[in-house]
């Protein structure tokens, strides 16, 4: 029996995903989506999503994708609730494409990959304990909801100097923790936290546990890693700012990547080095991360799909 060869595969489950089968579904091209492990991705993870346009009250990240979702498969687009776990890409135009599921062999003529990135944590069993109950790691999501507070950010780099100044205008007060005697930020971004009277930096120190009722973050527990003094510190929030993984481990080797493992697209499009493959949100974004960016990057991913396929015949 010849194996069915699909228009257009989807690989993740996010805003991206979702919105990149919306738009192939409407354009006909039969979509089929593969969620992988986090049905949802990144978004199931937050409570309150207040920024996202249309949703003048507010909904719940859950809530959202399961809307993007009925909304991709009234237009006929096929779910499948499995991990994509290989990938073999052709390099021709109009050239088939192999993905795995376990097993089972997918055939497709174009493939929108949309994998997502991963928040990095410190690996603390508290994280767990409290997420969705003070621990965050994304300030432009959730500092909203800290306006007045204190809180503490976790990091050293651009992402932490960054999550800290944005913070610093919506808290009383920030308590930047800082492993080493440095940041590794950049030289502007170090500018601005140390031009931010209300951002303290703490040089040397770790957050070893959190501590609060009812799963709601009070205090951090803090360590000097010089002295080994243990101190707590009275926050309602605690951002983990220590950078995100792209999901692209399976595509490595075969789609460009940058230093940090992001798909590289081409400028203003959502074209990879492949013909017939396409990136779309935060698995090729490292700048803006979020729903919004990645829901109309997964627009253009499939409406540069859309073209690619009417182009081979």
């Amino acid at each position: 029996m010849e194996q069915n060869i699909l228009d257009c595969v989807i690989v993740g489950s996010g805003p991206s995903g979702f919105t990149a089968a919306i738009y192939a579904a409407r354009a006909d091209l039969k979509p089929e989506l593969y969620t992988g492990l986090e049905p949802g991705g990144q978004l199931t993870t937050t409570t309150e999503v207040d920024n996202f346009p249309g949703y003048p009250a507010g909904i719940t990240g859950p809530e959202m994708m399961m809307d993007l979702q009925k909304q991709a498969e009234r237009f006929d687009t096929k779910v499948h609730y499995e991990m994509i776990t290989k990938a073999e890409f052709s390099k021709e135009v109009g050239g088939v494409h192999k993905l795995y599921a376990g097993n089972k062999e997918i055939l497709a003529k174009s493939v929108i990959i949309s994998t997502g990135a991963t928040a990095k944590y410190l690996g603390l069993d508290d994280e767990k304990k409290y997420a969705g109950g003070g621990v965050s790691a994304c300030a432009t999501c959730d500092g909203f909801f800290y306006r007045g507070k204190d809180v503490v950010v976790v990091g050293a780099g651009d992402t932490a100097a960054e999550e800290a100044t944005y913070l610093a205008k919506l808290c009383k007060k920030v308590t930047l923790l800082v492993r080493k005697d440095v940041f590794r930020a950049s030289k502007a971004m170090i500018h601005r936290v140390e031009n931010t009277p209300n951002i303290e930096v703490k040089f040397h120190h770790e957050l070893i546990g959190i501590e609060g009722e009812n799963s709601l973050v009070e205090r951090a527990v803090i360590i000097n890693n010089q002295t080994q003094e243990k101190s707590t510190v009275e926050v309602e929030g605690i951002f983990i700012a220590i950078g995100h993984k792209p999901n692209t481990d399976i595509f490595a080797g075969q789609v460009d990547l940058d230093e940090n493992g992001y798909i590289v697209t081409e400028k203003g499009s959502s074209r990879t080095n492949l013909p017939g493959v396409f990136a779309a949100g935060d698995v090729q974004d490292h700048i803006y991360r979020q729903a919004i960016t990645a829901a109309g990057s997964g627009c253009m991913a499939a409406m540069d799909a859309e073209k690619y396929l009417a182009e081979l015949h």
